[in-house]
């Protein structure tokens, strides 16, 4: 007999905060999480980038996810949500710079409406909670390669084609 979506085991997700609306991601992509510090710029990086910032030895990349989605509010950015290497095929040790984080709690698979986002990148589902929707976010969002700390385009720094 093949098990329904009501008997599959529910997963453990971390609510987390960009601008006005509460995201969560599976919790067994995650390593850990730490305060926001100081940011070494990467010049000619991706607009996703934030920078790179030495945690425990390894450089990590920062990434802003709000880029990512194309989230257009302000906060105040205090954590980082660093992925696990082994979870994340990046080629390096990625984190997220995110407003807050909330909690950690089981989502359980009836709770996950997919159907209302098929056809956005990065996105698993919406999360119905109680009085509030979470959107279920994937850290391998299509089409970009959240580790790449260089721009992959053609232009020279100045923004001008190589073609003049």
């Amino acid at each position: 007999m093949a098990a329904t979506e009501a008997d599959a085991e529910p997963t453990k997700v971390l609510e987390f905060g960009l601008g006005d609306g509460t995201y969560c991601l599976d919790i067994g992509v995650i390593d850990e999480i730490v305060d926001a510090g100081e940011l070494t710029r990467i010049p000619n990086s991706p607009e996703h980038v934030e920078g790179v910032m030495d945690l425990r030895g390894r450089t990590t990349t920062i990434v802003d996810p709000k880029t990512l989605f194309a989230i257009e509010e302000d906060g105040p950015r205090e954590r980082i949500v660093v992925f696990d290497d082994d979870e994340i095929d990046e080629g390096g040790t990625v984190g997220w710079m995110v407003d807050e984080v909330f909690q950690v709690r089981d989502v359980a698979p009836e709770d996950v409406d997919r159907g209302t986002t098929v056809e956005d990148e990065g996105v698993r589902g919406i999360v119905k909670s109680d009085d509030r929707f979470v959107v279920w976010v994937s850290p391998d969002v299509d089409g970009v390669d959240i580790g790449d700390v260089t721009d992959s385009s053609p232009d020279d720094v100045s923004g001008e084609s190589a073609e003049a």
